[in-house]
């Protein structure tokens, strides 16, 4: 499970980085096509854009991975341990249902009704950028099972780090 985890972080961790190297490469590219040569170049604006969304998504699902999504703490300290372990499994659980029914489910429909559009610059379809929700949803999906399997072992975030 450690190994399965490990890799998916790294890929994570290597299209996150990617992306934004070129999120940054495209934004230079853009300032000087603009202000140097007075031509601007709309079709990197457009791809930053998609960029950044997925590295937005790409990097929601690396905090999935390390269990650092929204809870509240001050709450489930105040609980016995098997209430804590209960309460922190039934929030890998809705984040589980969340990622399959929003980004699985929904990403896969929005994605097919976007084939048929173009986007205006890139003229690539809308729809290969929105692949990016499902994927992650499944990305999600998994790094959850493995939360869920890390609770019920007893470890947490802190005895990983120690």
């Amino acid at each position: 499970m450690k190994a399965l985890r490990n890799v998916l972080t790294k890929a994570l961790n290597v299209l996150a980085g990617v992306s934004f190297i070129a999120m940054v490469l495209l934004t230079c590219w853009q300032v000087f096509t603009r202000y140097v040569l007075a031509n601007p170049s709309s079709w990197s604006e457009e791809l930053v854009s998609y960029l950044f969304a997925w590295a937005s998504l790409l990097g929601a699902s690396l905090i999935t991975g390390e269990r650092g999504h929204m809870n509240i703490p001050i709450l489930v300290d105040r609980m016995s341990p098997p209430v804590q372990k209960a309460l922190n499994i039934f929030g890998e659980l809705i984040a589980f249902a969340f990622s399959g029914i929003i980004l699985v489910y929904g990403g896969i429909e929005i994605s097919q009704l976007a084939m048929g559009q173009m986007t205006s610059s890139l003229g690539v379809a809308v729809g290969v950028f929105y692949v990016v929700m499902p994927l992650c949803g499944v990305l999600n999906m998994i790094y959850t099972v493995l939360n869920i399997v890390d609770i019920c072992k007893g470890e947490t975030q802190e005895t990983k780090e120690a």
